[in-house]
């Protein structure tokens, strides 16, 4: 830890300035700014070089009038909050410097009640490096300052006392180079390897391995060649899909910093920055692309548009009633079509009606453990959703009777003339439909006791008795064949 210099006694007299984006708050407001506005009209962001053009202050303008966000839903640092506050408290003048726009300054400035000004830009100047340094001269002559970032180090040059906060290593030696009294130092957390794998949610690749059944259900997986290619198709899917989350994850930072669970995730809590997750989105999916250089082309066609409607989802269907649940259950059922595709192994149309209608009942499973919360909560709405508390038993009926009709889907397959195809003993079959029937019947019972708070297949992951239920179904299989 670096060595702190102890305030002088009359440290009170001399105003504290504070900088915003990564200082008092773990994230940059602008990049923010622009994810929100691309979220709600993509269009816009064709006019972004004319407002660049036009000079920052401008650009910063309109971005944050189009996009405004909510100053108590923004990450701020809780360490330095407790110092400010105590700073306060003994009489110390705060003043919020910073080179966002003013709409922000100000927002953040009302919400936390700590500041007597407020600097900030005004859509002409750019309140940064030199012209801060000039405007806080002029408003306050001697003055300490907190900042994180090598723009600041000007005006710790020019301050009496330096505050660092969550600064580069280069740029803490530079602050400590500069003569001045380096009062406090709040250190940057570590980002560990845990923080990359859940943004890329390498837990949710569990679903992907959907790739792969339709060459279990053809009983071709012992071919060398098709297993590899069924192997592509899962590293594609997944690489499709961790950009997918990521960009998700960019887009709902308001609605996941409102969630009991989803506040935690890295770029709703700035375990990693936005900036970060904008420039992973892109090489994921370029990285997906490459691999399906390897596959059929009508494996990458199938890939594109899984993309295409799930960035769609991202975007706008999830706010539809009924409609998101209805995409989510395609999602899934995509994923075993593009296995097919990738094998080059037909899919059957009883395969395909079967997952449509399970995956369906388990995207319900979710979105019922979502209403209960907010019945919970004694809230009527959730944030980005179109669904209401009263909407509970509506999507429970619904959800129950999708998943019996997967079980009825099945039972009208074993009686088919198909199934004799694969399997010498058909009728032994007949286990799996108890089976099936008692894993969703037990997954409902369970959410509707709240024991379900996340992804119905994350959850059956970790659950023991699923399990059991995949261990049994297998040995039926086994059996049959």
């Amino acid at each position: 830890m670096v060595p702190e210099t102890p305030l002088s006694a009359d440290s009170p007299d001399v105003a504290l300035a504070v900088d915003l984006d990564g200082t008092l708050v773990r994230t940059d407001t602008l990049h923010e700014n622009l994810l929100v506005l691309f979220k709600r009209a993509p269009w816009l962001v064709l006019l972004l070089p004319l407002w660049v053009l036009k000079g920052k202050a401008y650009f910063k303008a309109e971005v944050a009038r189009r996009a405004a966000l909510d100053a108590s839903l923004l990450p701020y640092n809780e360490e330095l909050l407790g110092f400010l506050q105590e700073e306060k408290a003994r009489g110390r003048r705060l003043v919020l410097a910073t080179a966002a726009d003013q709409r922000i300054a100000q927002a953040v400035a009302s919400h936390l009640g700590l500041f007597a000004e407020v600097h900030a830009s005004d859509g002409q100047e750019n309140l940064s490096g030199a012209r801060k340094l000039a405007k806080l001269k002029a408003s306050l002559g001697t003055f300490d300052y907190a900042g994180n970032d090598a723009v600041d180090v000007p005006l710790w040059r020019e301050s009496r006392q330096v505050v660092v906060v969550h600064a580069p290593s280069g740029v803490l030696k530079q602050a400590h180079g500069l003569g001045r009294a380096v009062h406090k130092v709040f250190e940057k957390p570590k980002t560990s390897p845990r923080v990359w794998v859940k943004a890329l949610r390498v837990h949710q690749w569990a679903k992907n391995a959907l790739v792969f059944v339709p060459l279990l259900a053809a009983h071709k997986a012992a071919s060398p060649d098709l297993l590899l290619k069924a192997v592509l198709g899962f590293v594609a899917f997944s690489l499709c899909a961790s950009s997918v989350y990521v960009l998700n994850d960019l887009l709902d930072l308001d609605s996941d910093r409102r969630h009991p669970t989803k506040k935690n995730r890295p770029f709703a809590a700035c375990t990693l920055p936005v900036s970060v997750g904008v420039v992973m989105a892109p090489l994921l999916l370029l990285a997906g692309a490459a691999v399906c250089l390897l596959l059929p082309p009508a494996f990458a066609a199938l890939l594109a548009t899984y993309y295409a409607l799930t960035l769609a989802y991202s975007l706008r269907l999830k706010q539809v009633v009924m409609l998101d649940v209805l995409v989510l259950a395609g999602l899934y059922t995509v994923r075993i079509f593009g296995g097919s595709l990738a094998v080059g192994v037909p899919t059957s149309s009883w395969l395909l009606m079967f997952s449509m209608f399970l995956f369906l009942s388990l995207a319900l499973v979710k979105r019922l453990s979502e209403v209960r919360r907010l019945r919970l909560s004694n809230e009527t709405s959730a944030h980005g959703r179109g669904y209401l508390a009263q909407d509970y038993e509506q999507l429970a009926s619904l959800g129950a009777a999708a998943g019996q009709v997967s079980v009825l889907v099945l039972a009208l397959y074993i009686t088919s003339k198909e199934v004799t195809v694969y399997y010498d003993h058909p009728e032994r079959l007949w286990l799996l439909c108890p089976v099936m029937l008692y894993w969703v019947g037990r997954i409902w019972v369970l959410a509707h006791r709240g024991q379900v708070n996340e992804d119905p297949l994350v959850f059956a992951l970790r659950d023991r008795v699923s399990y059991a239920v995949g261990l049994v179904a297998a040995l039926v299989l086994w059996a049959a064949t």
